[in-house]
């Protein structure tokens, strides 16, 4: 028996008990960031050396210099020409949608001039320019991603992105074919077989082999989250995701063994993430609970899977799909499939979704592999206040003006006064030079 959580909406302590299955402990780990800051230091300090040592001692790499720890562009096309063909027709054409998609985001460089009469013809506008180098750390050994090289990439690359620096840990040398191939669909320039706090430490602050990079993007364990957290400031970073969410709103009338596949899709990742499915029809929800039970028993990580459930899932009964759909606002998820009837009405009932999977055939799945959008999505409610990675994650914008000496008498006038009141002179009497001048 799975011990799934079960909340209704008309207990008077309902929301008491959502508050507290939302509630997710990000407390982090005193050894953890402990150890954490001692690499970036060490990193810093000693560079290659550190990170030579480090991958020996934690990936069992009998490497004695920075060369044995980059992969060349022959290896990377190697690998990709050596997948199956379904693979790499798979892959090819999951990197095209992708691209496809990310194409249609990138911002534009605009400016105009502001011809009001009392602006005597000021220009304003906005130049958007992309990064230099972006630093892509990917999972490895047995945790391999594919599709996240091609969702961190490929937006990047769309951006403008000059060089793509990729940081993949192999342990006792176990390379992810897969890895490799899509590194080279999506342009990768350099690949280092190096994880960790210790590859964050290089690609945040630069050895004598590994360059410095402007963000690092991509997933990691506890101590490369906590080595991007504490390299924010020098770098940038995409953000620090919590645990896999997905929340399915149903109507009652899809196939209970699909509701509880999509929900097992995100439990299957670790036992913290979050499988919640909501729905108006109480029978409905009792045949979900038992497809539960009679799929489990199949899953090759059922272990993780029941410990999701039990953790942070739930089965929620509400009164109407309208409360439904304030309850998930209310939670913000990462994803959030709309299982029902008519889909598309209800998405303008959806404020707070890192992505919203439209109707009964589109499954969460399918967002992460294949569909197009990035699966790189807020969690833990920041949905409320964060976007899913794109290509103006990897563009900057910078601002532009221009004033004639016309303008300058007009604008100083304005700036010298609110700076006379701010109690600062210098910008005051700089403003007034070009008054009087």
């Amino acid at each position: 028996m799975i011990n799934i959580k079960r909340l209704t909406t008309s207990d008077a302590d309902f929301g008491a008990r959502l508050d507290a299955l939302l509630a997710f402990e990000s407390a982090q780990d005193a050894s953890v960031e402990q150890t954490v800051a001692a690499i970036l230091a060490d990193v810093k300090t000693r560079g290659d050396a550190a990170l030579i040592e480090y991958t020996r001692r934690f990936d069992g790499l009998r490497a004695t210099s920075m060369a044995e720890l980059e992969l060349s562009q022959n290896e990377l096309q190697a690998a990709l020409a050596g997948l199956p063909a379904d693979q790499r027709q798979a892959l090819e054409a999951a990197a095209e949608r992708v691209r496809s998609y990310h194409e249609r985001q990138t911002l534009e460089s605009w400016q105009y001039v502001d011809d009001g009469a009392d602006a005597c013809g000021t220009l304003l506008g906005q130049k958007v320019t992309p990064l230099d180098r972006v630093g892509l750390y990917v999972p490895g050994g047995k945790a391999s991603y594919p599709s996240s090289v091609l969702m961190n990439a490929i937006p990047a690359r769309v951006a403008g992105v000059a060089e793509l620096i990729m940081v993949v840990p192999t342990p006792a040398g176990e390379h992810n074919p897969l890895v490799l191939a899509a590194a080279a669909l999506a342009g990768v320039d350099r690949v280092f077989t190096i994880g960790g706090a210790q590859a964050v430490a290089a690609l945040a602050y630069g050895t004598q082999t590994v360059p410095q990079v402007d963000k690092i993007v991509g997933p990691g364990n506890a101590y490369v989250a906590a080595a991007k957290r504490r390299v924010f400031g020098v770098v940038g970073i995409d953000m620090v995701a919590g645990p896999s969410e997905i929340l399915v709103i149903c109507d009652g009338h899809t196939e209970p063994d699909w509701v509880a596949m999509d929900l097992f899709s995100q439990a299957e990742h670790d036992e913290l993430a979050q499988s919640i499915l909501i729905c108006p029809d109480a029978v409905y929800i009792e045949r979900v609970a038992a497809s539960l039970e009679k799929l489990l028993p199949t899953m090759p990580r059922q272990q993780v899977i029941r410990a999701a459930l039990e953790n942070r899932g739930a089965l929620i009964e509400v009164r109407d799909l309208d409360e439904a759909c304030r309850i998930a606002n209310r939670i913000a998820p990462e994803h959030l499939e709309l299982s029902l009837a008519d889909a598309d009405a209800w998405v303008a009932k959806i404020r707070h979704a890192g992505a919203i999977f439209i109707g009964r055939y589109t499954s969460e799945s399918l967002g992460d592999y294949c569909a197009g959008p990035n699966h790189v999505l807020p969690t833990s409610g920041s949905a409320r206040f964060s976007s899913p990675l794109g290509v103006y994650d990897f563009q900057k914008r910078t601002s532009l003006i221009r004033v004639s000496p016309a303008g300058s008498r007009i604008l100083g006038r304005i700036a010298a006064t609110l700076a006379h009141g701010e109690g600062l002179p210098a910008h005051a009497r700089s403003a007034e030079y070009r008054v009087d001048g």
